[in-house]
């Protein structure tokens, strides 16, 4: 997959991306990650990518010329997505959706925002991590490129390690233990020494439906 990125802070990339799963994906070419400067398509001698916004108000916002002509200048044909505190609120079945794609177009926001016309006349989709405010669209295109490239096929070790995950079948997972069997007083729980993999799947299962519902019952209400 090739996920473009159009930022004001390029170096920021890849950052945590160079590391571990994500890491991996990269090195080994599942993943290109292409990031394309904002200021590298203005055309004033002081590169200026924002302007007061009309109305008045505080702050800057970002303007649409540069913002449309990176994005025209793109080769790939996937969804062009601006990540915006407005948007639709990141899930691992939007993930699921965006892992689909062969390539991904992400716009980073800055200062006050960006002119409204990049959302209504350029982006596929808004999307979300949250509902708090950053200073920037980089965090969240990090913690969307991660979601997604864990998906792609061979950057996980295990093609079966995304089916296990939380919110994988719309339930937070099951808990997990290792070594040693007993800690502290607190044993692991018989049946996971067992070696009855029916009994073990029925039992994380189980647990599995119970976390849902004392942690995430949202999740039960609206998928179950």
């Amino acid at each position: 997959m090739i996920i473009e990125v159009l930022t004001l802070f390029p170096e920021l990339f890849p950052g945590p991306l160079s590391s571990g799963v994500t890491g991996r994906g990269l090195n080994a070419g599942l993943v290109s990650l292409r990031v394309h400067n904002l200021r590298d398509y203005t055309h004033d001698r002081h590169r200026q990518v924002d302007d007061v916004p009309y109305g008045g108000g505080p702050g800057m916002v970002l303007k649409p010329e540069p913002i449309f002509e990176a994005v025209r200048a793109r080769t790939g044909k996937g969804p062009v997505i601006l990540l915006s505190p407005q948007g639709e609120l990141l899930n691992q079945g939007l993930v699921r959706e965006l892992a689909r794609h062969e390539d991904l177009y992400l716009i980073c926001g800055r200062y006050e925002g960006v002119d409204e016309r990049v959302a209504a006349h350029l982006a596929d989709r808004e999307i979300s991590i949250g509902d708090y405010i950053l200073s920037g669209g980089e965090l969240p295109a990090m913690v969307l490129i991660d979601a997604v490239s864990r998906l792609l096929t061979g950057v996980l070790g295990s093609e079966d390690s995304p089916k296990d995950e939380s919110f994988a079948d719309d339930l937070v997972e099951y808990p997990h233990f290792t070594r040693p069997p007993l800690f502290e007083g607190h044993a692991v729980p018989e049946v996971l020494l067992s070696g009855h993999h029916a009994e073990i799947a029925r039992w994380r299962q189980a647990q599995a439906v119970e976390r849902t519902r004392r942690r995430r019952p949202d999740l039960l209400k609206n998928n179950r």
